[in-house]
């Protein structure tokens, strides 16, 4: 069973979706693929990891740097989670790019290329935003792309992580 929870930032309103071990969805209401992969039989309730994930936001909106995550229970492709995986491991504040983490997931899987745009894709489609940080990846070039959430979210969460960019 998927549970949800509204809640309020100062970038506008978000949604928290979760499972029985973890949470499954943190979508802005205005983002791009709000509610993906959300099951109509989803159901409005305050569990523990809803309850933890909003302090955990909480935390982050006022500028706390937070120490753990809630549980995390994202559903997608091998390579999509592949992806997710290395957006975790980006430092709070820091940001890479889509090329680099294209080289990364190669280097994993003993290739010798894997396409950016691959990549990209599945960073489009994280469907726990914030939390796993598609908003610290950023075009080779310097230049904010590609936020579901919309590129003025993207900039002020780089700006409140004090991200150079």
């Amino acid at each position: 069973m998927i549970f949800t929870a509204s809640c309020a930032s100062p970038l506008g309103g978000i949604v928290l979706a979760a499972d029985e071990i973890g949470l499954t969805g943190l979508w802005f209401t205005d983002a791009k693929y709000f509610g993906a992969g959300l099951p109509a039989s989803a159901a409005e309730a305050d569990t523990p990891i809803l309850a933890e994930a909003r302090r955990w936001l909480e935390g982050y909106f006022t500028g706390q740097r937070p120490a753990a995550l809630p549980p995390l229970h994202p559903s997608g492709s091998p390579f999509r989670r592949a992806v997710w995986d290395i957006l975790l491991t980006i430092p709070y504040g820091e940001t890479t790019t889509y090329g680099a983490i294209a080289q990364q997931l190669a280097a994993q899987r003993g290739l010798e290329h894997l396409s950016a745009q691959a990549v990209g894709g599945a960073v489009g489609h994280n469907p726990i935003s914030i939390l796993i940080p598609c908003h610290r990846v950023i075009g080779a070039d310097g230049s904010l792309t590609g936020y579901a959430g919309g590129i003025e979210k993207k900039r002020a969460l780089l700006k409140l992580e004090h991200a150079k960019i």
